[in-house]
Formats: structure tokens, C-alpha cells, sequence
């Protein structure tokens, strides 16, 4: 799910896919949440409307953002993922969309031919786990055709930040205004809101009470069937200022 990269490899590809330089995920929760399906389907639907019909995820992971948010309507989408076990796992998930799926570069934003341009840059949990997240969105917003918008969602409030997060390889969480100001060196930031108040209330409890360094299965079914739908009633009553997730949508200038 990072998106940097090192070390070059060579493997055999599957169709759609661009083989170049890799790196390995040593996060675990991917295969844990792949079952969260209301939490994706309420930050898509928060998202689907900035995209245009050319998208760039970077960090694409198993494939479980690339499947919320990809419709018929997306003229190309690139996934990038330079881990080659996620990259294998997604271009295994991907293959149901049959023709016209989204293609796969495994590999970073700098392995990519310089004259790729896309009107959308996507990350979904991954800037967190970057050491110069700055310099990362300054390489997408290089990517984006004039006008284009980057979409960004991370973990929110560092008063949150527990064991999970270190388990997972996360660097930081953000505040609201600390993540809008990082992305707004480089694009004009057009909206940043928090989503998932109720969540943020289940995961204080963990900092201070469980202190697990992962949610077993039961708890993220508990999660996402209960706490997920009474977020979609709170955030907006709260106006998006508290939630365990952030977002934050920004334009390149013309």
C-alpha cells in the first residue's frame, strides 16, 4: 500500500500490467478490512464525484479501493503498487472487471514513463505511511494535467495514534488543517473534512483501554455494521470536523 519504491525485480506480467521497481508492505491489515464494505461504500460515495476519467491510485494495495470507486464510465485507470504480492493479489481481484479493467504498474510514481499525465490522483491509507509525504504529492501533482484534482485520505487526529498504527507501518496521523496545509504547498486545496466520528470514539478506546495492536475480526464486523452507519448520521451533524479518517480534495492550477 506505500508507494515508493527501491529495489528493481523482473516478473512475469499479466496483461494490463507494467513491471518495474518493488518494494514489500510489511502491514498487515489489508486482508482484515477487505471485508469493511459500508466503510468504503460511505467514503466513495464522498469521493466518486471529484474524479475525472482518467485516475491515478497510487498504492493500490489488494485492489479494494480500485474496486469501490472504478466504473464503466473511467476512461483509464493505472494502478500503482510496487509491492509484487499485493500487486499479484490485485491483478487477481481485478480480472472479474474483464475488458477494459483498470491496468496495473507495479512499481512508484517514478518508475512511470515521464510523459503520463492524468486528470486525478488518487491515495486512499497511504501518504501515512510515507516519511516525506510532501514530496510524494509533489510527484503526483506533477502527474495531473492543469486543472486536475488530487484526492487524499489518511488517518485522522494524532491524539489517535496506538499500537495499531505502529503495527501497520503508519508514520503519522493527521489533523484536518496539518493535512490541508502539506497538500495546499503544492495544489489549491478545494475541501478537507474529517468522516467516521463515531470510529474515532471506537479507536480512542483502544489507545486507552485495549491497546491492541490489531482488531480481530468480530470487532471490525462490529465496526463496520453498527459504528460505520451511526458515523453517516453524526459527521454531518458534527460538520465533518471529527472522524477517525481525513480527506482532503485539491487542484493543480491551470
Amino acid at each position: 500500500m506505500s508507494s515508493n519504491g527501491a529495489n528493481s525485480i523482473m516478473t512475469p506480467p499479466d496483461r494490463g500490467t507494467v513491471v518495474s521497481d518493488a518494494r514489500h508492505y510489511l502491514g498487515q491489515e489489508l486482508d482484515l478490512f477487505v471485508q469493511a464494505h459500508a466503510w468504503r461504500r460511505y467514503w466513495a460515495s464522498r469521493l466518486r464525484g471529484s474524479l475525472g476519467r482518467r485516475v491515478l491510485e497510487v498504492g493500490a494495495g489488494i485492489g479494494s479501493s480500485t474496486l469501490s470507486l472504478w466504473h464503466g464510465g473511467i476512461e483509464r485507470w493505472l494502478a500503482v503498487e510496487p509491492d509484487p504480492d499485493l500487486a499479484d493479489k490485485l491483478a487477481r481481484r481485478l480480472a472479474v472487471l474483464g475488458p477494459g479493467q483498470p491496468e496495473i504498474h507495479r512499481g512508484t510514481l517514478s518508475s512511470l514513463p515521464p510523459g503520463e499525465r492524468f486528470d486525478t490522483a488518487l491515495y486512499v491509507d497511504v501518504l501515512e505511511h510515507l516519511e516525506d509525504d510532501s514530496d510524494e504529492v509533489a510527484r503526483a501533482v506533477a502527474r495531473l494535467e492543469p486543472g486536475g484534482r488530487l484526492i487524499a485520505l489518511s488517518p485522522g487526529h494524532p491524539w489517535l495514534f496506538s499500537p495499531f498504527d505502529t503495527a501497520v507501518g503508519h508514520m503519522r496521523r493527521y489533523t484536518r488543517r496539518g493535512f490541508a496545509e502539506m497538500i495546499g504547498r503544492h495544489a489549491v486545496v478545494e475541501r478537507a473534512f474529517h468522516l467516521d466520528a463515531a470510529g474515532a470514539m471506537l479507536s480512542l478506546g483502544n489507545r486507552l483501554l485495549l491497546r491492541r495492536a490489531a482488531p480481530n475480526a468480530r470487532q471490525i464486523r462490529f465496526w463496520n455494521q453498527v459504528v460505520v452507519p451511526l458515523s453517516r448520521l453524526v459527521d454531518p451533524l458534527l460538520l465533518h470536523r471529527l472522524g477517525r479518517s481525513v480527506v482532503v480534495i485539491a487542484r493543480k492550477p491551470p
